[in-house]
């Protein structure tokens, strides 16, 4: 499919592109995102072009990982943004912030509006977050965008070889009031 652009109140979410290639390497420069997530550490300009070139593009256009970077409106990069399809009808959400504008809600933003698209445009009838075990800020957004905690996986993330154990939360259609595209029979 061909990438969306979103908005919000204070934010543009759209693809990024070579011209983000610089914004990006800088942002994930930050020791936080290379400790809790799994990109590259160290994170090389080399990454953050093949991730703006090419790895965005080809998960739009194979419907397989739909990334947004969060902009500010005067063209700060405030955080990335992606749900990748895991299965059918069901995507992993993923986020960070850069270090600049962490604290303001940019990302539980940005979290509840792609969220709500994935339901009404792509069919999703359950978006799962995942943090490894400690990540008390991912786990703080995905609460406040609505996501409910289930538990923790062991060993379920590989972060530079290391496995390590995972938080684990969902979020339905239903959770935001929205009809799911198949039936949902919850356990008794």
């Amino acid at each position: 499919m061909e990438p969306v652009t979103l908005t919000t109140d204070r934010l543009v979410l759209r693809t990024v592109g070579s011209q983000d290639t610089e914004a990006v390497y800088a942002a994930a420069q930050d020791p936080d995102i290379q400790r809790w997530t799994t990109i590259p550490s160290p994170y090389l300009l080399e990454h953050a072009r093949n991730f703006a070139e090419q790895a965005v593009p080809d998960g739009w256009a194979n419907d397989s990982m739909f990334t947004f970077g969060l902009f500010l409106p005067d063209g700060d990069l405030a955080g990335m943004l992606g749900v990748t399809m895991i299965s059918l009808g069901v995507g992993e959400i993923g986020f960070w912030g850069t270090k600049e504008h962490r604290g303001h809600g940019y990302v539980t933003e940005a979290a509840v509006a792609v969220s709500r698209w994935a339901f009404t445009q792509r069919a999703v009838d359950r978006l799962e977050w995942r943090a490894e075990v400690g990540n008390t800020a991912s786990r703080a957004v995905a609460r406040r965008a609505g996501y409910t905690m289930e538990g923790t996986l062991r060993s379920a993330i590989n972060n530079n070889g290391v496995r390590r154990d995972c938080w684990i939360a969902s979020l339905l259609p239903s959770d935001l009031t929205l009809p799911s595209t198949s039936p949902y029979l919850p356990a008794p």
